[in-house]
């Protein structure tokens, strides 16, 4: 079985991750602030779990992170909490067309937030030019309404292009404007494999997954505001401490953010991912991964009724996407996982606005993507594969 669906969830996972997990599932029950087993020097899987991914991320200020259960559930939390909803606000809300449902979809459907939406164009490769960032928000400070928020896609789930967050940061940060936007980022598809650091670029909201490149299981992820912005609860219930305490106070900032019984085999599980992660090093994933995206480049490129969309040159992350003339994605995954016993994706991957910018809008792609854990013999047998099924297209 050859698996390269890691942008979807990576597998397989660490061994001490699935250590982890089995390990919590056979102790006792532990959740935050309730009880639980101490891991090292007196401090619980959550705490080390947070500290982890500050490492990881480019964080310091780990008592900033909250745990949830993915990515979806962190940027509604992240949006609902940091955007007005008052029909009365006029600041723009700018995204990109690269942006994941997770996204588009609470924008698109908050009429007040869809009103004030405005859309930054891409390339064919994915790629978003900073520089049309800079002239949206002086035109929006210029004309007096200014922006409340720019959230920009580290990493496309699609054609794996990585975007400049420094060149955006700096357009966030340096450009002059009266009223500085928040600067919201999705790291789903880069945390874990693509260096960078939250602190040095000052995003003031930081949204993950982690069961993706951060080797968690599925049901885990979170999300990370910066200390002094204020983020508006979406849910409350019990939280393990201060159980005298039913009304918070905005004005006191008491609020608490991971209520309910927390994920314990999944917090532990995504904790071992994370050691894992700094026990191999960002950078040197990072290097592996792309060198492993060279070869997929190189050969599928080489296949002329294969199309990527996509080069290796300018996609900086562990995916790619690519058609076989005159074949149907859907028909190419059915064909590499009945005949092949190969696991793709194909379709719209939850994010149809970049392909109807690639040009891929009506049936969709066939995605690959690879892990930490791909090897170097999957990608081989897998680029002989489809040379196979693309000369049978050849023939149809």
């Amino acid at each position: 079985m050859i698996y390269l669906n890691n942008a979807a969830t990576t597998y397989p996972k660490p061994q001490n991750v699935l250590d982890a997990c089995s390990a919590a599932l056979r102790s006792v029950p532990e959740s935050q602030f309730r009880s639980g087993q101490e891991l090292t020097d007196g401090e619980d899987v959550f705490t080390v779990c947070k500290r982890n991914l500050g490492k990881i991320m480019g964080l310091s200020q780990t008592e900033r992170i909250y745990l949830s259960s993915g990515a979806t559930d962190s940027a509604n939390r992240v949006l609902y909490g940091l955007l007005s909803d008052s029909n009365d606000c006029e600041k723009k809300i700018i995204t990109t067309v690269t942006e994941h449902n997770s996204i588009l979809r609470p924008l698109y459907n908050h009429q007040c937030w869809k009103k004030r939406l405005q859309l930054l164009p891409c390339d064919r490769f994915g790629y978003i030019d900073p520089g049309n960032l800079e002239k949206m928000l002086t035109i929006n400070d210029r004309d007096g309404v200014g922006t409340e928020a720019v959230i920009i896609n580290h990493c496309s789930n699609v054609t794996g292009m990585v975007q400049d967050l420094a060149a955006f940061a700096e357009a966030i940060n340096d450009s002059g404007l009266r009223n500085r936007p928040v600067f919201i980022v999705d790291a789903s598809q880069s945390a874990g494999c693509i260096p960078f650091s939250a602190d040095d670029l000052k995003i003031d909201a930081l949204i993950f997954t982690g069961h993706k490149s951060l080797f968690g299981v599925q049901g885990t992820g979170g999300y990370y505001v910066r200390n002094g912005l204020e983020l508006r609860p979406m849910l409350y219930g019990g939280t393990g401490r201060n159980s005298a305490q039913i009304e918070y106070s905005a004005a006191d900032d008491d609020y608490e953010y991971e209520v309910g019984t927390q994920n314990g085999p999944g917090i532990a599980a995504l904790c071992a991912g994370t050691e894992y992660i700094l026990s191999r090093g960002v950078n040197a994933i990072a290097e592996k991964e792309r060198e492993q995206m060279r070869i997929l480049y190189d050969a599928l490129g080489s296949i002329s009724n294969v199309k990527l969309y996509g080069c290796f040159e300018k996609n900086a992350g562990p995916v790619l996407s690519f058609v076989i003339d005159e074949m149907a994605p859907s028909d190419v995954a059915y064909i590499l996982k009945t005949g092949y016993d190969v696991t793709v994706r194909t379709g719209l991957h939850c994010a149809p606005l970049i392909h109807d910018a690639i040009g891929s809008g009506e049936r969709g792609t066939v995605r690959i993507s690879i892990s930490d854990m791909t090897q170097n013999a999957e990608l081989e047998d897998f680029i002989n594969i489809i040379s196979e099924i693309a000369e049978a297209g050849r023939q149809i």
